[in-house]
């Protein structure tokens, strides 16, 4: 690399709120909450507190296809966080997710509620309490849980990293996109290998791991996050395309994604859900953006 910068970091770090770029208004070095807001609550055991985010999409899916499989118990109200407005900072949010980050969960259906935050967490709690989408079989159940974990170590190079300085970063650095994008085609070569061997990332049946990788890399092989189709040559990854067009096509998929989106095709939105009936009714209009 010829670049070369005239920054030199000083011995202690102080946070310069104007060097945030785009999400300024949202990142700060400290945690908890910055007002006082309670948390709606429906009529369901399960409370879903998100945005359509990757991340978020996961948990909708799990849900929709929990329901698809009969278990009644599954049936959730999902409602919007605004996160481009701060509301995971409301004190109702922080007290289910101390992180202030979406999606967060609150399982009312015992007499002490149970709250679980990240999506990993989430996908694995619904999946033993609903005895569904992982396997029993030890070998099986390891792999499963491998791809699991391995795509939430992963993910925070894809979009925190590269993700970050090839779409939103107020300057375009080439040693960070060029560090990050060299991370994610790894990723998506170590995807492309393992789904050449197999079906699914566990094995030949579809689990939980599917489910926390597809919102990622899924939509990033269909050049869908960060204009980066291109620029990353996805088309390349054969397997893993033929691996996201298979899970794409399940209508708990399509329905899961809808949930908690407000930009888009009108016909992709469902702000909230609070019943499956939301899906064809449009479900409860907002006028927010995220």
């Amino acid at each position: 690399m010829d670049e070369t910068s005239d920054y030199t970091p000083p011995k202690v770090w102080t946070w310069n709120k104007a060097n945030g770029g785009q999400f300024a208004n949202i990142n700060r070095p400290v945690a908890g909450s910055t007002h006082d807001k309670e948390l709606p609550v429906g009529r369901h055991p399960l409370q879903l507190y998100s945005l359509a985010t990757p991340n978020g999409v996961k948990v909708t899916v799990m849900l929709e296809e929990l329901l698809a499989q009969g278990h009644a118990g599954a049936e959730y109200d999902a409602w919007l966080i605004r996160i481009n407005e701060g509301e995971q900072f409301g004190s109702g949010f922080v007290a289910v997710n101390p992180n202030s980050k979406i999606p967060a969960l609150m399982d009312r259906s015992a007499p002490t509620p149970v709250r679980v935050f990240e999506s990993g967490a989430i996908l694995l709690y619904l999946a033993e309490k609903f005895g569904a989408f992982l396997p029993t079989v030890p070998a099986e159940r390891a792999a499963c849980l491998s791809w699991l974990f391995w795509q939430m170590g992963s993910a925070p190079y894809l979009g925190g990293g590269f993700g970050h300085f090839y779409a939103y970063a107020p300057t375009k650095i080439e040693y960070a996109i060029d560090r990050f994008a060299m991370e994610v085609k790894r990723q998506l070569d170590v995807l492309d290998r393992r789904l050449a061997e197999t079906p699914y990332l566990a094995g030949d049946h579809y689990t939980i791991a599917d489910m926390a990788v597809w919102p990622w890399y899924g939509a990033l092989a269909k050049g869908l996050v960060y204009g980066a189709g291109e620029f990353l040559q996805v088309e390349s990854y054969t397997h893993v395309q033929r691996w996201t067009d298979r899970i794409a096509e399940r209508p708990a998929v399509q329905r899961g994604r809808r949930v908690n989106r407000v930009w888009g095709d009108p016909d992709s939105q469902l702000a909230e859900r609070h019943d499956a009936g939301d899906f064809e009714s449009g479900g409860h209009a907002l006028d927010a953006a995220p």
